[in-house]
């Protein structure tokens, strides 16, 4: 398999295959030659070739020891492998190839075999242009979209490139390369027209120059426009100049007087060239047309021109028109009207023609502001000979006078609990007209709660007409009309902007009644839980909201020290730790109050709900360890059949849901195969017949598994004796390591008489079974106060109890067994009847050796024997 990073596969390979793909994984750019495109192909073919004789080489001798020069390029490659990962993959390619063209071999720039591409999900991931460059999943290679031009893509820029990324999906890695378009001559320079004029006096002095258009080439570089060329002829010779751009200016010099009544049109050819090769070019046909020397002066038809127009003609009106003439011809006949010595008023009202002498209006005429205007016109011929008229216009006097309104008093705010009828406003109208044209009458729109009450003169009130809402509307503007009666009447609009001042009066509102909401338990102290917000119509400090929450308990502890709220944006934090085994939820009460005088404020109930996360292991509850130090045993018989129960583990987990389910399976045993473990019964049961050669000892590691994520175990270490009886047990023991003691007869002896005792003590247990049963009724609430100490845990985590219950009738002693010396010690407690768990206490003391044996009154048949032994 082919490791994902690149350094550490590069260490398997051999100097001189290191070698062949260095050379071969290098971008074209490596390789570029400063004479061109042509260079640029013979490098790529030289490289292919350079790149299989290395790889050739390092096959023909791959046993060759490892001198120093190997060393070196292993160091320079390892070096540029490095900088290729740590950097970006740069590739050159000229413009104009064909779609599938190779641009770099990318599968061994990025260390990957051809085939690994479409394995590994590795894709070009671009943003915000076309698709220039694709993958070859055939050859690993990076290859041209379609045709490329470099003119499109960079315009004049001086370098062109494109930059996208490759990535890897399956490693989630990304790459960025860098593609450099190299530009070719394919582009002609190119002048804007195929046809240019150029006009020259001709009395011009020699030396004088003549601005020719410029040609653009869209290549760069070398390709790019560098020279121009002109015609011969004997009156002109070319002449460059270079702008702060770069670009080239042709320009004609005059070298020898001109006489238009010899020539008078030049035509010349002007040819720009470019530095390509070959070399493109492109023409134009310059004409130098000789015009003709200005002995004439212009005209005018009168020497004042009059013309009377009302004060309401519109703007941009023709006012009249100005006529002068000149005999000469070209541009000395060609006449430019301008005026002469105006001032500012004239410029600002009046606008005239250049080209046609018209004298038009650029802003209203007011009578009275001033009756007449007085001009003068100048017409000026291109030899700059000229002519001048003087022009009156006389203005006539209309009904032009809108009504004008004085605002006298304003209040700028009004408080929205005022009473109607309170004044906003006193302002006065005025006409400068006379008669109807100077009557005014003012009105206001009608949907609104004002009113215009005249007072003295033309003094006018604006009253309010009924109280006002500044949560329904928090401003008005105010449109107040003062219309004149004049053919046709004149009004003006005046317009008053009005606020509402707020007074508290609306409380904060919670969008919902009621807000829910979530917090993992075991949870980072000081964590944002959630953000309640009230909206308050009102504004300023009415509607600045605070959040507390109210005061309550859960469980005699305060809210308050499980969540506190931010005052100002509503956001509650955890205080500390949940543990959904002790909180599974809180409901809260959040307050949100304004800041008005009185201060209003409102209640919204919010549920936060503690979520389980499986934080817990699961809890053997049998078998118990003892604390000892001693291993509990469990007695199988060889007698049993497969699938005989020999023991079952019972655990519980405090978590709740998903994360209580409990699973079990056998982890480890000494003899694999001979036992099974119920996957969710946790029975431990013989998966085969028990035989001779099995070995006495069979320890078993049972694991508890949860099923939350992640999941938590617990392991339990199982030891069963195989044995048919006790004393086989014992003897079986005593087998397991040969005597080396003299002393071991009586350590035999000691361990007979002991059995013997055993079972006297058993055979007088059974007969006085009868009087433990009347004890039965205090057995059971001493059930009940061990089940007590589990009530954190559900009923429905005790998967099979019942099961164990019927199984765990056992009658218990304890044997205590030291290996190696000559004593025994025996003890015979008082036998528990255990029609149920063993409690915690019997527990924590010892695990005693437990001999299970259900008698039935009508059979009178031993079915089950179950000794547990404890090994000190």
């Amino acid at each position: 398999m082919r490791s994902d990073s690149a350094p550490s596969a590069l260490n398997t390979r051999r100097p001189a295959k290191l070698l062949g793909k260095a050379l071969h994984s290098q971008p074209l750019s490596h390789f570029q030659h400063k004479n061109g495109f042509k260079k640029i192909r013979q490098q790529q073919v030289g490289t292919r070739t350079k790149r299989k004789l290395v790889g050739e080489k390092a096959m023909a001798d791959p046993q060759r020891d490892w001198g120093c020069r190997e060393m070196l390029l292993l160091f320079l490659f390892l070096g540029t492998q490095w900088g290729a990962r740590a950097g970006q993959i740069r590739y050159s390619v000229p413009e104009e190839l064909d779609k599938g063209s190779f641009v770099g071999n990318i599968s061994k720039d990025l260390g990957l075999e051809p085939r690994e591409l479409a394995k590994r999900g590795v894709r070009i991931v671009s943003r915000g242009r076309t698709q220039l460059f694709a993958l070859s999943p055939g050859s690993g290679s990076l290859v041209t979209a379609g045709r490329i031009d470099r003119e499109e893509l960079c315009s004049q820029s001086e370098r062109c490139l494109v930059s996208f990324n490759i990535l890897v999906e399956n490693t989630m890695k990304i790459y960025g390369v860098e593609v450099e378009i190299i530009d070719i001559n394919d582009n002609f320079p190119r002048f804007r027209d195929e046809e240019v004029k150029v006009k020259v006096n001709e009395n011009a002095a020699t030396g004088t120059r003549l601005v020719l258009p410029f040609a653009r080439d869209a290549d760069v570089g070398v390709n790019s426009l560098q020279s121009y060329q002109l015609s011969s002829n004997m009156h002109f010779s070319l002449d460059e100049k270079s702008g702060s751009d770069g670009q080239k200016y042709p320009e004609l010099v005059l070298e020898q007087p001109l006489d238009r009544e010899k020539v008078s049109v030049h035509d010349l050819l002007l040819t720009a060239l470019d530095g390509g090769n070959p070399i493109l070019s492109s023409t134009t046909h310059v004409r130098v047309v000789v015009l003709d020397a200005n002995d004439n002066a212009p005209q005018f038809t009168r020497s004042e021109y009059r013309v009377s127009v009302p004060e309401n003609i519109l703007v941009g009106a023709r006012l009249l028109t100005l006529t002068a003439t000149d005999p000469d011809e070209g541009i000395n006949g060609k006449l430019t009207y301008v005026f002469r010595n105006e001032d500012d008023k004239i410029s600002e009202t009046f606008q005239l023609d250049s080209n046609l002498g018209e004298i038009s209006t650029v802003q209203s005429l007011d009578y009275e502001e001033s009756r007449f205007y007085l001009m003068e016109v100048v017409a000026q011929d291109g030899g700059a000979l000229l002519a001048s008229a003087k022009v009156v216009v006389t203005v006539q006097d209309v009904n032009d006078n809108v009504p004008e309104m004085i605002l006298t008093s304003l209040a700028s705010s009004i408080s929205e609990d005022c009473l109607p009828g309170t004044v906003i406003a006193l302002f006065s109208v005025h006409d400068g007209d006379s008669g109807e044209n100077g009557e005014i009458a003012c009105s206001i729109p009608r949907n609104l709660p004002f009113k215009l009450e005249k007072s003295v003169d033309n003094y006018y009130h604006l009253l309010t007409t009924r109280t006002l809402d500044r949560e329904e509307i928090s401003e008005y503007n105010i449109t107040i009309t003062v219309t004149d009666h004049g053919k046709p009447p004149l009004s003006t609009e005046n317009h008053i902007s009005l606020k509402v001042a707020d007074i508290n009066d609306n409380p904060p509102i919670f969008p919902h009644t009621s807000y829910s909401t979530y917090i993992p338990e075991n949870n980072p102290r000081g964590i944002s839980i959630f953000s309640v917000t009230a909206h308050d119509p009102d504004s300023g400090n009415n509607a600045q909201v605070t959040y507390s929450l109210a005061k309550d308990t859960f469980q005699g502890t305060p809210l308050s020290s499980y969540v506190s709220i931010n005052s100002d944006t509503g956001v509650l934090y955890a205080l500390g730790s949940f543990d959904y085994e002790q909180v599974t939820g809180l409901k809260l009460w959040v307050t949100a109050s304004d800041s008005g005088d009185p201060p209003l404020s409102s209640n919204v109930s919010l549920n936060l709900f503690v979520l389980d996360r499986n934080d817990n292991n699961p809890e053997i509850l049998y078998p118990t360890l003892p604390t000892d130090g001693s291993t509990g045993v469990e007695l199988a018989p060889r007698s049993a059949e497969p699938g005989y129960l020999v023991t079952k583990v019972v655990a519980v987990d405090r978590d709740s849901g998903q994360n209580a389910w409990l699973s079990y399976r056998l982890l480890k045993a000494s003899e694999p195969g001979l036992f099974s473990v119920g996957l969710h019964t946790g029975e431990v049961r013989t998966a085969r017949a028990l035989l001779e050669r099995d070995a006495l000892k069979q320890s078993l590691v049972v694991a508890v598994q949860d099923h939350g994520q992640p999941p938590l175990s617990t392991t339990v270490m199982l030891t069963v004796a195989v044995a048919d009886s006790i004393p086989d047990v014992l003897a079986d023991l005593g087998s397991l390591e040969p005597s080396g003691n003299p002393n071991d007869s009586d350590l035999t002896l000691y361990l007979v008489v002991a059995v013997a005792a055993v079972s006297c003590v058993f055979l007088a247990f059974v007969i006085v079974l009868l009087a433990l049963r009347l004890r039965r009724w205090h057995m059971s609430r001493l059930l009940q106060a061990s089940e007590g100490r589990l009530t954190s845990v559900p009923p429905s985590h005790f998967v099979g109890v019942d099961g164990v219950r019927a199984f765990l009738q056992t009658y218990s002693h304890e044997i205590s067994l030291t290996a190696d010396s000559g004593k025994s010690h025996l003890i015979f407690p008082q036998p528990n009847y255990a029609d149920m768990l063993i409690s915690q206490e019997s527990c924590e003391k010892s695990e005693p050796l437990l001999v299970s044996e259900k008698i039935n009154a009508n059979e009178e048949e031993l079915e089950a024997v179950q000794v547990s032994f404890h090994f000190q």
